[in-house]
């Protein structure tokens, strides 16, 4: 069962993927523009997930590195599909009302009963639900119970609520098979290759910190902050931790790096609480977030979606002025809180 729960379950949603991308690559050999280097993109995405965890390291990243040059040479390109008529989807929006917003919504639903739900870690035979540190509630239990409650696979909880949601989909919305493959690759090929963003740029952090770039912010802030200023500490935290984010696109890859290198030396340190600077230092980092084009899932994706006529700027444009706000919140709340 621990095997089940730590390897095959979450191997299955990645061959899902799989399955979806070389769907679209088998889509996108119909291409008018740049056949052959979006058919190509979107097959070696399908290796990845499928067999990623085969490969040698070296494969896959020299597959990433192609994966980049066909992008960077802009021969990933969107696909020709027929579109539906305006009285039709007039037609179905009268049909379906507000119904059509219950699969997306049941994704976040399901995800987040799913991270309340633990298992043993050594036997994967005792299953509970984990509410606080301080209530827990054993589920059911079909052998030992020994070990430590262990949360479920993000990938796991990700892909149950997926599925969960296309089931809710074709029950409300009953599409015929062909008309979902065709909008599943259209919806792919319009968001292209930020959907590699978030994996790739969390990659990134890891490296960085792997790399000591913390130490090194961290030697270059301490030659110009003024030793046990704790104002200009907080201030310089919170915006590392915007801009990083900004770079990064990802306030979890961001919070390491900065917390190590401006963090710890220059508020906890100065006898910040921990815990408050903690919270706080990772929730600038999502101000950030707000007003970058790299963080693409939330920015960008919601453009290529909506088919905005600005395909970049059109939500970061309106999450500017509350960004700038919560920032100076953020600097306000870690001096009154933290000290």
């Amino acid at each position: 069962m621990l095997d089940f729960l730590t390897i095959y379950l979450p191997e299955f949603f990645y061959v899902l993927c799989a399955f979806v991308s070389f769907d679209t690559a088998y889509r996108a050999t119909r291409n008018k523009e740049a056949k052959v280097g979006t058919t190509l993109f979107w097959a070696l995405l399908g290796v990845i997930f499928m067999l990623g965890k085969l490969l040698p390291n070296v494969l896959i990243g020299a597959m990433l590195v192609v994966m980049g040059c066909l992008t960077a040479t802009n021969q990933v390109k969107m696909g020709e599909f027929t579109e539906s008529t305006h009285e039709f989807r007039q037609q179905a929006s009268e049909k379906l009302g507000n119904k059509i917003f219950i699969p997306a919504v049941s994704i976040g639903v399901m995800a987040l009963i799913l991270s309340l739900i633990q298992y043993n870690a050594e036997t994967a035979q005792t299953f509970f639900l984990k509410l606080s540190n301080f209530f827990t509630l054993q589920l059911f239990s079909f052998g030992s119970s020994a070990g430590n409650p262990t949360a479920l696979d993000g990938a796991v909880m990700t892909g149950i609520a997926c599925l969960v949601a296309l089931v809710l989909a074709m029950i409300i919305c009953k599409p015929k098979l062909s008309e979902t493959r065709s909008d599943t690759s259209r919806l792919l090929m319009q968001v292209g290759a930020s959907c590699l963003l978030p994996q790739l740029l969390g990659a990134l952090g890891s490296v960085f910190n792997e790399a000591g770039v913390g130490d090194v912010i961290s030697n270059i802030i301490s030659s110009v902050i003024p030793s046990g200023n704790i104002v200009i500490g907080v201030i310089v935290y919170v915006l590392g931790m915007v801009i990083f984010t900004m770079i990064m696109g990802n306030a979890f890859a961001a919070f390491t790096v900065i917390t190590i290198g401006i963090g710890i030396p220059f508020v906890i340190n100065q006898g910040g609480d921990p815990s408050i600077v903690a919270a706080l230092g990772m929730t600038a980092g999502y101000c950030g977030t707000l007003l970058t084009p790299m963080a693409a899932n939330f920015n960008i994706v919601p453009c290529a979606v909506l088919e905005t006529k600005d395909q970049k700027w059109t939500v970061i444009k309106s999450q500017l002025p509350m960004a700038m706000i919560m920032i100076v919140i953020h600097i306000v709340l870690m001096l009154v809180l933290a000290f």
